[in-house]
This record gives C-alpha cells, structure tokens and sequence, in this order.
C-alpha cells in the first residue's frame, strides 16, 4: 500500500508516533537535568555522609566496648549505610511518582502516542542515576571511617551490586506507592517511618544478642537484618570474623528483593495500564 493509497491520516500518525526508545531517553533527561539543577544531586551525596557521621560518631565507641565481633564498628555498620541511601532515594522516588500523579502529568501522557509504562520507566533510570550517585557516596563515607573491602574483586562486585539491586527493589516499592497514592504528602510520611524503624530494630546498628530476647527473632528475620547480614559477608572482615558468602546465607535477602520487585511491578504495571 503506498501513501496514495493509505486511509486519510496514516501519514500523519505514524509520524506523531516517535520510537519507544527516545520516548523514554527523552523523558529520563526530563527527570535527571532538573535534578542536577536544583541541587538534588548535592543532596543525594551529602544524605550517606549524614547517616554515617550520625551513625559511627556516636556508637563507635559504645559498640566497640560492648563487643561486636568485628575488627571495627565502620566495618560492621558499613551496610546499614548503604541501606539507608537506597532508603533515602526511594523516598525521593516515591514523592516524584505521586507528583506525577496528582499533577495530571500522567494523564497527559495517556493522551500521547506511547506505551503507558513508559513514564514509569523513564523515572526508574532517573531513580538509578540518583541511586548510583548515592551508592558511590555512601562507599567512600563508609571507606573514610575505617571499612576495606578484604575479599578480593569478585565479593566487591558482589556487595555492589546487592547494594544496587536493593536500592533498585526499593525504589520500585516507593514508585508503585507514589503512583497508587497520588499524594506527594502523604507519601513521603508513609516512607520516613518504615525505614527508620526497621533500621533501628535491626543488625544493622547492633547484634541481634544485643537486643532483648523478645525481639530477637524479628530483628534477625526482617528484610533490613537480612540484606544487612549479606553485604556485611560481602565485605568482610579484617580480621576473617564476618559469615562466609554461602547460598544459604544470600538466598533469604535475594528472595526479598526478588518478592519487592515483583509485587511492585504489578501494580505498577496494573496502575499504569488501567489508565489506557
């Protein structure tokens, strides 16, 4: 069939119809250069700088007398840091959905010629940018207090990438919150709590033993003790002292992660495509 031919305004919707690709690159830059502009990024660096001055300067010496088992308390908190920057930027994730949302940004999109996850997916890289920015920062803060990755190449990579790989769960739990909320507000309030909680009552700051005995169980199963547990064995120890990299060990917070991911997928799917 040539364009002679075609039905009236063929023409014209295949050119109002650009490749996903660009769709998505063009929306990603969207989210990242405003980013940039404001300082957003500043604070995505200065965030893990926080945590691990507000966590090592006041519990180093407490933890240390206590007994830990490690060669140093930087070396045992170290993960605890990382949990809290991918925690930090999904909360950030989670605001920028729901403001998408109440805006009528995402109904805007709709009436445009592009699949409707796309919007998501340009904020998820978005989310990875600012969350890979995170990471770097939170691994130097954590290096100048005293961590060393001690276990060769392969368990560095592997810390880094569980790091990013929870970061990742993360932030699509926060997308689908902020997405099904629709209150930018609201959101935020519901995401401070949750991670602040879990991190305190988990081995993140402190061995389960230390907490009391009818806590234990729960500090020692939940998701944050969890992912906790595999990147400290990922990074060792100095001194030999953290758990061996097992499958028995990893499998508890790669099956959490997987369960995050697939769960918020599907109501992110199920919300965006509801409204096409």
């Amino acid at each position: 069939m040539t364009a002679v031919d075609a039905p009236a305004g063929w023409l014209t919707n295949v050119r109002a119809t650009p490749a996903t690709f660009a769709q998505w690159w063009v929306l990603t830059i969207r989210l990242i250069v405003p980013s940039v502009k404001t300082g957003e990024i500043i604070t995505a660096i200065l965030a893990p700088i926080t945590f691990t001055a507000s966590f090592y300067i006041p519990l180093n010496r407490v933890m240390s007398f206590a007994g830990l088992g490690f060669s140093s308390y930087a070396q045992f908190m170290a993960p605890i840091v990382i949990l809290q920057a991918a925690a930090f930027t999904a909360v950030s994730a989670a605001f920028r959905a729901a403001t998408d949302a109440v805006s009528g940004l995402d109904r805007r999109f709709d009436a445009m010629p592009m699949h409707p996850l796309i919007p998501a997916a340009a904020r998820l890289a978005s989310n990875i940018f600012r969350l890979a920015i995170g990471m770097v920062s939170a691994v130097i803060s954590v290096h100048v207090i005293g961590f060393r990755f001690v276990d060769g190449t392969a368990h560095t990579i592997g810390f880094l990438a569980l790091g990013m790989l929870i970061g990742i769960a993360f932030c699509l739990g926060a997308d689908a919150i902020g997405t099904f909320t629709r209150s930018p507000e609201a959101t935020t309030q519901m995401l401070v709590l949750p991670p602040l909680i879990l991190g305190m009552l988990s081995t993140g700051l402190a061995p389960a033993h230390q907490f009391p005995h009818w806590v234990q169980l729960f500090v020692r199963n939940q998701p944050v003790s969890q992912f906790a547990e595999g990147l400290r064995a990922l990074g060792g120890d100095t001194l030999g002292r953290a758990h061996p990299v097992t499958w028995g060990l990893m499998t508890p917070p790669l099956l959490w992660i997987a369960a995050i991911v697939v769960v918020s997928c599907y109501f992110i799917a199920r919300q965006n495509l509801k409204r096409s």
